[in-house]
């Protein structure tokens, strides 16, 4: 259990969430929620206490807590094994207790005495099966037993922060603080972390802008809006429909209180210098009683995404003929051999690391295959969105500088309004680039992609940094755009929605599915994976 009491946190002027009391019980799975910016991470760290909050708020946490740390190559000298079982801080330090007192050429009777003690200890704290434990969670998480002794350094930073996840569920922890776990993670490995979560006894604290995830994981949302933070009973669908109701139900009392005020108010006006004084000062009473309930704002803001296209292409847009590519020896895909038209929505999952970047490199003729061929239709031309955006978001600029570089036709009217739809309001438009959260360069990566105005859209890992309000924006926009898509992503609820079409990488080849993800899952489930095929 984690109980929260009297906890506030400011920024200069700007109040994230003032005197919040909540409890965070045990057997309980809470999504932590709000937009990008609304202060989720900075109170994971209160609650981790790596920072302090503004006040004298307290935080009680459990002996053990299981924390998902951000710095990928803290542990490069280690084993990946080591790094893992670090993960139960009391284990691990005595593991390195006993080590420094069995070096020694003789032992003190009071250190034979200690080292009895560390016995019990480890004995406790269940030491004799952590390496298998490690070792269980690494496989799940998708790093196979040859690399477990190998140092962090040898891994690439995605798999270094899978490694980092595999700490903080080590060691059976009382409570997990999980700041967006599911980042780096294929389908498969968050398939495999959702069962791990939903058999977890303790109590976990989750942030992530994978909606799926959470609707799989959380029997509570704790959401932060208004200044505090709000507990919900269910889901994060769960919680949107119940803030939505609780919200319209107020306007609606309101909206019959102003029509009552306006009734009592014709009669004061009409009888104030009248014989009728005690009915009066009875109705302006009853008119301050009637008072609407003032309601804050809300911090949810959803972008306004719609891509269109300046004019429609050719029904055959791409063709790929034996397409093959690798690096090092390492093949990653092999004779790829496919058709698109007009109006595919093509999502493309796999494993990280599997090609499915180096596919849309290659689409788009920054890098060139080892063999086969590629052909797009007459007039094509695409929009980008790297995977990462500091390439093409060079510090140095406004975010409103920056866009009107893509400018076409219209002038900075159109520009700011492009901005506004993407939440860059009045002076948040002159936003220096180098100063842009993660959120608001993805949503100007965005902007300019609505001001392209390409047939074509090609989006590497966009909801990387969007959160969940932006996600269901971005998976709206794409669905209503007449031309094509390429999407990569391990956003479950976008490739629903969006997709018409997968290619998926397996390890027997890239499978080629002409139909919706839900009905590829479903194929699969009945007959085996097919090489990609015309």
């Amino acid at each position: 259990m984690i109980i929260v009491n009297q906890v506030s946190k400011e920024y200069g002027t700007r109040t994230l969430f003032e005197n919040v009391s909540v409890k965070f019980s045990d057997d309980n799975r809470y999504g932590l929620t709000g937009p990008n910016g609304a202060g989720k991470s900075t109170f994971m760290k209160i609650l981790t206490g790596e920072i302090e909050p503004t006040n004298a708020g307290t935080i009680d946490r459990p002996r053990k807590v299981g924390v998902l740390k951000q710095n990928q190559f803290e542990y490069d000298n280690e084993r990946i094994i080591d790094t893992v079982v670090m993960g139960n801080e009391v284990l691990w330090s005595a593991f390195k207790e006993r080590e420094a007192l069995c070096e020694l050429s003789s032992l003190t009777e009071e250190q034979m005495l200690r080292l009895g003690d560390i016995e019990t200890i480890i004995a406790d704290e269940n030491g004799y099966n952590a390496e298998y434990e490690a070792s269980e969670i690494l496989r799940g998480i998708g790093i196979p037993d040859d690399q477990h002794e190998n140092k962090m350094s040898t891994l690439a930073p995605d798999y270094k922060f899978r490694v980092l996840l595999a700490q903080a569920l080590c060691g059976e922890p009382g409570a997990l603080l999980l700041d967006e776990p599911t980042n780096h993670l294929d389908l498969d490995s968050i398939h495999w972390l959702e069962e791990f979560l939903c058999n977890y006894k303790g109590t976990l604290v989750v942030i992530s802008h994978d909606r799926h995830f959470l609707n799989s994981v959380c029997t509570h949302i704790a959401d932060i809006d208004y200044d505090t933070i709000i507990l919900y009973p269910g889901n994060y669908d769960d919680m949107v429909e119940h803030k939505m109701q609780a919200r319209s139900s107020v306007e609606s009392a309101n909206r019959d209180k102003a029509k009552k005020i306006e009734q009592l108010q014709q009669f004061v006006s009409r009888f104030a210098a009248g014989q009728r004084s005690s009915q009066v000062q009875s109705r302006r009473k009853e008119m301050i009683r009637l008072a609407p309930q003032e309601m804050k704002r809300s911090n949810i803001a959803r972008p306004f995404i719609r891509f269109e296209q300046e004019k429609p292409i050719g029904r055959e847009l791409l063709q790929v003929r034996n397409l093959t590519k690798g690096f090092d020896g390492n093949t990653l895909f092999k004779d790829l051999t496919i058709d698109i038209t007009r109006g595919d929505r093509v999502a493309i999952i796999g494993a990280n690391g599997v090609g499915k970047t180096t596919l849309l490199r290659c689409l788009i003729g920054e890098i060139q295959a080892d063999s086969g061929s590629l052909k797009w239709g007459d007039s094509a031309s695409w929009s980008y969105y790297p995977q990462d955006y500091h390439d093409d978001i060079k510090p140095g600029s406004t975010a409103l500088d920056w866009l009107m570089k893509y400018m076409t036709d219209e002038g900075h009217q159109f520009v700011r309004g492009v901005l506004g739809k993407m939440l860059f309001s009045g002076e948040e438009s002159s936003k220096a680039t180098e100063a842009l959260s993660g959120g608001e360069a993805a949503r100007l990566l965005l902007a300019r992609m609505m001001m392209q105005k390409n047939p074509v859209l090609i989006l590497d890992e966009p909801t990387n940094h969007l959160d969940l309000e932006a996600v269901s924006a971005l998976a709206e926009g794409l669905s209503l755009f007449p031309g094509t898509v390429f999407v990569v992503s391990h956003d479950r609820d976008l490739i629903s929605e969006v997709a018409t079409r997968v290619l998926s990488f397996t390890p027997d080849g890239v499978v080629n599915f002409l139909g919706t993800y839900d009905e590829y899952l479903d194929s699969q489930k009945t007959k085996a994976p097919v090489k990609a095929s015309k």
